[in-house]
């Protein structure tokens, strides 16, 4: 595998390197702080932001819904198949 920007440091501009699946939880954090989200069914996804904004936003399929979010709660979230980047 050739990575051309190996030698670039990664930034919030820069597209994320990592994803992981979650299932959202009202009393965890996430492991590691979101740059973004994405979701497999569109619905409600209920975060806590990195600053510790709670709020409740609706996230359409298949899009990257840019967010620093260290919490996705199960309460008040209806969106399914939850991606986290970072």
């Amino acid at each position: 595998m050739t990575d051309k920007f190996s030698d670039h440091a990664e930034g919030l501009s820069s597209p994320p390197a990592h994803a992981i699946a979650i299932t959202p939880d009202d009393a965890a954090d996430i492991a590691i702080v979101s740059r973004g989200l994405n979701v497999a069914e569109s619905g409600a996804v209920r975060v806590t932001t990195l600053r510790g904004d709670t709020v409740t936003l609706f996230v359409g399929a298949g899009v990257v819904f840019p967010l620093r979010a260290r919490r996705i709660h199960a309460t008040g979230t209806t969106a399914t198949g939850i991606v986290v980047m970072y």
